[in-house]
């Protein structure tokens, strides 16, 4: 006996209240929590293991949109891989192709408005842009953030680490934020070449040995009355 598809109605979901999952077929069930949200969830077994996809909110996914959905997993299904899995490596896919344009300056900002709401001082939020902007930006800021490498690094921090080194560590510690956040949202992979610790160490000075920048004393001004 062929299975039933196609049970439920657009007019009926928007009907539905009581909490449970009301089965639409083929594995396409609508899903109302206790809240009473709505939204679509594939069912499927694999290899004797019940399995749940979500396929997304009632309010953003129409049924035919879900059955559709519904109906690209069963042909995955019959190709022998798992649903979840094609999902799983399509985002990957997707995320790594946005890496390849994705700047530094972008995950900057992102990273600031991302943080910005945790910093107690509001000039925290200046004091990082005009950082970056200043000696970051020209140099990398355009760049996709996942080429952002040594080389670089040290290109931006040397020109001010012996003579603004108090800003230098600063901006140091800022990109290797920056870059932790890049890496955790998947736009760049490997180490973390702002990291001083057992790296950047090794190729510039220590901040806390080099002696500060002093203005030689003005030379007392020489006028006709003292020749």
């Amino acid at each position: 006996m062929a299975l039933r598809m196609h049970k439920l109605s657009a007019l009926g979901v928007g009907k539905i209240s009581k909490p449970g999952h009301y089965g639409d077929g083929m594995g396409l069930w609508l899903q109302v929590s206790k809240s009473g949200t709505k939204s679509w969830v594939f069912r499927y077994t694999l290899k004797h293991r019940p399995r749940e996809m979500g396929l997304g909110s009632v309010l953003t996914v129409s049924l035919s949109t879900a059955r559709e959905t519904a109906k690209e997993c069963r042909a995955v299904l019959l190709e022998g891989h798992d649903p979840l899995d094609k999902r799983e490596a399509q985002r990957t896919a997707d995320t790594l192709a946005l890496a390849k344009v994705i700047s530094f300056d972008k995950c900057a900002a992102a990273y600031i408005a991302a943080h910005k709401g945790s910093w107690k001082n509001a000039k925290h939020v200046s004091q990082w842009e005009n950082t970056l902007g200043t000696y970051a930006t020209p140099l990398i800021g355009a760049l996709p953030v996942a080429e952002v490498d040594t080389d670089l690094i040290v290109k931006v921090l040397s020109p001010i680490w012996d003579t603004k080194t108090e800003t230098a560590t600063r901006l140091r510690g800022r990109i290797e934020s920056i870059l932790d956040w890049a890496t955790v949202s998947k736009f760049r992979q490997g180490e973390n070449p702002a990291r001083w610790r057992g790296h950047l160490e090794n190729l510039l000075a220590n901040p806390n040995k080099i002696a500060p920048v002093r203005n030689h004393p003005a030379l007392p001004c020489v006028t006709s009355a003292n020749i």
